[in-house]
């Protein structure tokens, strides 16, 4: 039991009310796979060299996108002290914002954001990962959301949601390996604290958009769920430092769905030694 409140204790009505708020929140979750922003879309990820990268749907060029759904020879892309360019062969037809274009910048350190560009079924935009700069593509019409059929998960389990203390330790911070062997120091937003089976277990959480983002790896890894670990969101505390933690809400990282992520890793520390029998399981 993960909690003073033993199953028992709960109300028929409590148990249906959370497995339903439980449905809907899964639905929304994949809604949002099967979304433009969702990573069922992404179909490849290249990385530029310096200077010309040639790109089109033929296999001689540097940056080959799926056959028939660009021109042969569409272009190039110049990267030059970290900025991009994107250059189009005459009447090839791509848009950004609405606007057709032949020749803009599509990367530059200095900006918040890449600029998204679209042809047909396809879209794109520049990602930087430390010294490594790609071009990530996106196809609306891939065959993974056309097969989608959802993710399994285990049964909703009032068990596994938890309320936890937060601490915000000043200063931490967290060295985080990516898939691509890259390594980040992440500051620490809170070191989350809960109970399980008797004893108290930490994990850490780094910043997302205002929100604790921990990942995380269990005993399940590799058997039940996905191999490298999970995620799992929580809010900060309105007030004071109690957390709610609920690992039904974990889901698998975006490498589960495409080999063109370049996900974290779970630190260390975050490793629990026994197996968290909740939230989504290894998706196939």
């Amino acid at each position: 039991i993960l909690l003073g409140c033993q199953p028992s204790e709960r109300s028929a009505d409590t148990i249906a009310s959370y497995k339903s708020e439980m449905e809907t929140w899964h639905k929304k979750r994949e809604d949002r796979l099967l979304s433009p922003v969702g990573w069922l879309s992404v179909r490849g990820l290249y990385w530029l060299k310096d200077g010309i990268n040639s790109f089109g749907s033929d296999v001689s060029n540097d940056v080959v996108f799926p056959k028939d759904k660009i021109a042969a020879k569409a272009g190039f892309f110049m990267l030059l002290d970290t900025i991009v360019t994107m250059e189009l062969i005459a009447g090839v037809k791509v848009t950004s914002k609405g606007q057709q274009i032949s020749s803009m910048i599509i990367f530059h350190p200095d900006s918040a954001e890449s600029k998204v560009l679209e042809s047909g079924s396809l879209q794109w935009f520049v990602i930087k990962r430390d010294d490594k700069i790609g071009v990530r593509l996106r196809d609306f019409e891939t065959e993974k959301i056309k097969e989608f059929k959802g993710i399994d998960t285990y049964e909703p389990d009032l068990d596994w949601k938890l309320e936890a203390k937060l601490t915000v330790p000043l200063g931490k911070k967290i060295a985080m390996v990516n898939v691509l062997g890259q390594t980040y120091l992440n500051p620490v937003m809170g070191t989350i604290t809960f109970p399980y089976s008797g004893k108290q277990y930490s994990l850490d959480a780094i910043d997302e958009d205002g929100r604790l983002f921990i990942i995380y790896g269990d005993a399940t890894n590799g058997k039940e769920t996905y191999g490298s670990g999970r995620y799992l969101y929580a809010d900060m505390p309105v007030s004071g430092d109690k957390v709610d933690l609920d690992f039904n809400k974990s889901t698998n990282p975006p490498c589960a769905f495409t080999e063109f992520a370049t996900c974290l890793l779970p630190p260390k520390q975050n490793i629990l030694p026994f197996e968290v029998t909740a939230g989504e399981k290894a998706y196939h």
